[in-house]
Order: C-alpha cells, then sequence, then structure tokens
C-alpha cells in the first residue's frame, strides 16, 4: 500500500472514529439548554419539568427571552436544545418563512389570554368607541382579534396569516370600537386605562394579575396552545424522548396542580387518572 493510500485511509478511519463518538456523545448527553419567554413558559420549565429530567440525570440551564423571534434563531442555530414559548401555528409558519429545520415534540400548558376590564363586567356592555388595547405582535394580535371575533366584537377575515395579521384583517366592526396595539409585556398597565386591555396569560401572570379576573378568558384551540421545539436532527434522541415525556406524565400534571391552576391542560394530560 502506497503512502497516499495510507493517509487516504488513515482519514477515513479517524472520520468514521469521530462520527461514531459524535453519534455515542448524542446518545449519552445530559447537559441541556432550554429557552423560554419570560414568565409562565419560563415558570413551567422551572417547576415542572426541569426537576423531572435532573432524576434522570440531566443538568439543564434555562435562558430567558423577551421577544418571540431570538428563541427560534438560537435553537436553529444551535445555542439551545429545545424552547418553549410559541403555538404550533406561528411555529410552523416562522420556521417556513425562516427556512429552520425545527419542530414540535410536545404539547405544554397555555395561559388563557384574558379581556380585562375595570369600568365593564362583561363584552355585552361594550360601547361605540370604546378603546380595546391588544398585543402588538403578530402571534397575539392573531389570538386577540379570533377572541374578540368568538364573542361577535367584529369579524376578521378566514385566511387570518399569524405572522402578518394587522387591523386590516378585520372586516365588520359593527360597535367601532377602537383597537390600539400595544407592546404585550406594557398591556398589564393598560387596564383601567383602556376600557379593555386583552392580555396575554404569561404577561397576566407576570405583572401579578387574577386570571379569573377577567371579563373573558380565552379557551384556545389546539393550534394556539404552547408546544416544547427543538431541531429536527434531534427529535429520536434519547434526551427529546425523554423531554417530551416529561410533558405528558404525572408529575408534570400534579405541578400544573400546584402551581398553575386555570391553566389549560395539554391533551395527554387527560388519559391520567
Amino acid at each position: 500500500m502506497n503512502i497516499r493510500r495510507r493517509l487516504l485511509m488513515g482519514a477515513f478511519a479517524a472520520a468514521v472514529a469521530l462520527g461514531g463518538a459524535t453519534a455515542h456523545a448524542d446518545a449519552d448527553k445530559k447537559n441541556l439548554v432550554f429557552g423560554a419567554t419570560a414568565g409562565y413558559n419560563y415558570d413551567v420549565l422551572k417547576l415542572a419539568i426541569v426537576p423531572q429530567l435532573e432524576e434522570k440525570g440531566y443538568k439543564v440551564r434555562l435562558v430567558e427571552f423577551n421577544d418571540y423571534v431570538q428563541p427560534n434563531l438560537a435553537l436553529a442555530q444551535g445555542s439551545l436544545d429545545a424552547n418553549l414559548f410559541q403555538h404550533i401555528s406561528y411555529l410552523n409558519r416562522f420556521k417556513e418563512d425562516k427556512k429552520l429545520d425545527i419542530i414540535d415534540i410536545a404539547q405544554s400548558t397555555t395561559a388563557p389570554m384574558g379581556i380585562y376590564s375595570k369600568t365593564r363586567k362583561s363584552l355585552e356592555e361594550a360601547k361605540e368607541g370604546d378603546r380595546f388595547t391588544l398585543p402588538n405582535d403578530p402571534s397575539n394580535l392573531a389570538r386577540a382579534l379570533l377572541l374578540l371575533q368568538k364573542h361577535s366584537v367584529i369579524k376578521v377575515r378566514a385566511d387570518i396569516d399569524p405572522l402578518r395579521v394587522a387591523e386590516r384583517d378585520v372586516t365588520e366592526n359593527p360597535h367601532k370600537i377602537r383597537l390600539q396595539p400595544v407592546e404585550a409585556a406594557q398591556l398589564p398597565r393598560t387596564v383601567g386605562d383602556a376600557d379593555y386591555a386583552i392580555v396575554p396569560g404569561n404577561f397576566a401572570i407576570a405583572a401579578g394579575m387574577d386570571l379569573t379576573s377577567a371579563v373573558v378568558l380565552e379557551e384556545p384551540p389546539i393550534e394556539y396552545q404552547q408546544v416544547v421545539a427543538v431541531r429536527t436532527e434531534d427529535k429520536d434522541k434519547p434526551w427529546a424522548k425523554d423531554l417530551a415525556d416529561a410533558f405528558k406524565s404525572a408529575a408534570f400534571k400534579e405541578a400544573l396542580d400546584k402551581h398553575f391552576p386555570g391553566y389549560v391542560r395539554p391533551e395527554a394530560l387527560s388519559k391520567l387518572n
């Protein structure tokens, strides 16, 4: 065997060995980094998921985000192993637009969006020209508009786009209400100032608001319930399966009962006694 051939064979053997070592490292991976938005998504990981994974020998570091763009970019780039902050509709559209190879692996709990008012006891008391503050980010804005539609306040286009939705998507506004988009984190401060404030559950909780004080609470459909996302290449790895199982466990149900009463539960928990 000549020198060049020996060098080539040696390089090939080294590559095979390295590939095997990488695969083994992936199988035995115990240090994980998860990202979540501030508020209940972060708390769900901290109180209901991380303890389960630690019992299995994992070490988990949590990273807090304050927007709805960076968590998916960080996941796709490998800075995170998983994230929890979005619903499936947003995830599917975002990854399509940004060409990201990420996927959902489990459904989480969801804090329902609520409509709050200090001057009205119900939506039936809405008056012409009332001011409604609502989230300005497309994902939550879509939910807010659909919530108003469900309660016959407005009508929106049937093919509403969760990433590009705007007030122009309102097709009927019989009460001539005024819609004022506001940064989601600031919405709790508008309760009492606006006639109605539509506040996402995570920001309501972070502001110390009682969900049951809302004049209306959302019953989010499956496409607007929170999911856990990972890179597609990781979805079948042992740690990802352990993560997904944690969201379907009796321990998760017990943690929700203790720390998150009133939240929408993932369907998998309905099968538990």
